[in-house]
């Protein structure tokens, strides 16, 4: 029986670390979209993927047919909603600076919309029931996240005139 035991054990491991060698790659890049950090420097991202792994770990053996990528997005996307709702008070607020990336000047909600639907593929329906918010939102927060990242930058290279006054 212990025998039994310890090889059901160490077929669980296995598993779990073929599971991560495939996955967890694409795990951290989303993490890392989200958290807006550079990609070779990321510590909230790598602790957001940690937290995922060790989730769906626990949970590995409940599985019973369930797509573990599945379950470790959804961790990783609900446990940034909450961090970045206690960081932010729960407001829109936009990051700020070189270091925050393409997808910096998105609000967090927004990032996480945005990167669930467009790099992960999930589906309106299925974002919102996992965020918990109406399918509309959804895609409006989408929307406008979309049409922020395509907003061209202001050129700051070209001095701004002052009004143009007519020649004499």
């Amino acid at each position: 029986m212990r025998e039994r035991r310890a090889s059901l054990r160490a077929l669980r491991n296995r598993e779990f670390e073929a599971f991560v060698a495939g996955a967890s790659g694409r795990l951290l890049h989303t993490a890392t979209l989200l958290t807006a950090e550079p990609p070779d420097d990321n510590p909230r991202a790598c602790r957001l993927l940690s937290l995922a792994l060790a989730h769906t770990y626990a949970y590995w053996d409940r599985a019973r047919g369930e797509d573990p990528y599945v379950r470790a997005r959804a961790h990783l996307a609900t446990r940034f909603a909450r961090e970045a709702w206690h960081r932010h008070g729960g407001g829109p607020r936009r990051s700020r600076g070189p270091a925050a990336g393409v997808l910096g000047g998105l609000s967090p909600q927004e990032r996480l919309v945005l990167v669930l639907r467009l790099y992960e593929g999930v589906a309106e329906e299925q974002t919102a029931a996992l965020l918990g918010l109406p399918t509309e939102r959804v895609g409006a927060l989408c929307d406008r996240a979309v049409a922020t990242l395509l907003r061209p930058a202001p050129d700051r290279s070209r001095p701004v005139a002052g009004p143009r006054t007519a020649a004499p």
